[in-house]
């Protein structure tokens, strides 16, 4: 256990991609108002020119920036690090490779950091459980376990869902918004809850500074939940014409899964088709018993309507 006492007002938030940048906004829009520190926890720079950029923004909304290697960097080294911030916040995903949400939570606890949001901005890993075919799923469950064994770090984790975004990445396969198509995973009736990172950064900033506090907890999030017959029908509103609807069946899906085993997007179709675990009733989130306004799957369209407004 590291015996340097962590400040009583200092935030650090890990990684500045997309979820991070979202998550560091909404902080520093609260900064004011609780008056703590925020930093950001960056790698090593790679291209100091190309990233002067992002230093200067950073640095303009007051946000100090600590660098340090997470896929590189032994525990103890982390741990050192974190140990000078009583409130972690992991935005990173496993761009580490596999084992990093582990080793990250590890450190995090030699550490003594006082409170915890551990990279959980996904399904509900509980139901989930293990053997769901996705690895990294399987570690969000050995996380939660390292959580769950311990009692002097609090830690609240925020369930999201999928990003709204990844509805429509072609990779994925979901909607191919210039086609007019929508794939659904093993049923129709099967439901995905989504939320755009924006909203993650605002909830999760709503839920730190909730009283009383909402500590050793999963706290629920949504932007909206749908099935996939809902999903079609809003994206032919949006498109205003009908759209092929394509079902991909559970013996297909394991079929694809089985015959490309080094695919990502064919695993994650295999691990989404499920009845349980990846979509929750919007009625029963903290930001609809909190009345927070969020982005639904029709205000996303919206917004991401390409230039000119053709929408084909």
């Amino acid at each position: 256990m590291h015996e340097t006492e962590p400040k009583t007002d200092a935030t650090l938030v890990l990684g500045a991609g997309e979820l991070g940048v979202a998550m560091l906004e909404a902080l520093t829009d609260r900064r004011t108002a609780d008056g703590r520190t925020l930093s950001v926890l960056l790698r090593p720079r790679q291209d100091p020119a190309a990233e002067e950029g992002i230093d200067a923004r950073l640095h303009s909304l007051g946000i100090d920036i600590v660098r340090a290697d997470l896929a590189t960097e032994t525990e103890d080294a982390l741990a050192a690090v974190f140990a000078r911030f009583d409130t972690v916040i992991c935005c990173t995903g496993f761009v580490g490779g596999p084992g990093t949400q582990r080793r990250i939570t590890a450190a995090v606890l030699e550490a003594g950091v006082e409170r915890y949001v551990p990279w959980q901005f996904g399904v509900d890993y509980d139901v989930v459980g293990r053997g769901s075919g996705q690895p990294v799923f399987d570690e969000q469950a050995d996380v939660r376990d390292l959580l769950r064994g311990q009692s002097r770090t609090r830690w609240t984790i925020v369930s999201t869902g999928m990003f709204t975004s990844f509805l429509f990445e072609p990779a994925f396969g979901l909607v191919d918004l210039e086609h007019g198509r929508v794939h659904a995973l093993g049923s129709w009736e099967h439901r995905l809850t989504v939320t755009t990172p924006e909203d993650i950064g605002r909830l999760t900033a709503a839920i730190l500074a909730h009283r009383p506090r909402l500590d050793d907890q999963v706290v629920y999030v949504a932007g909206d939940t749908v099935s996939y017959a809902e999903l079609a029908d809003r994206v032919e509103a949006y498109l205003g014409r009908p759209v092929a609807r394509v079902l991909w069946s559970m013996e297909q899906l394991r079929a694809d899964a089985a015959a490309h085993p080094g695919d990502g997007m064919r695993a994650y179709r295999l691990a989404f088709a499920r009845e349980t675990g990846v979509a929750w009733d919007r009625e029963r989130t903290f930001n609809a018993a909190q009345g927070i306004a969020v982005t639904d799957v029709a205000g996303w369209l919206r917004q991401h309507r390409p230039a000119g407004g053709d929408r084909g």
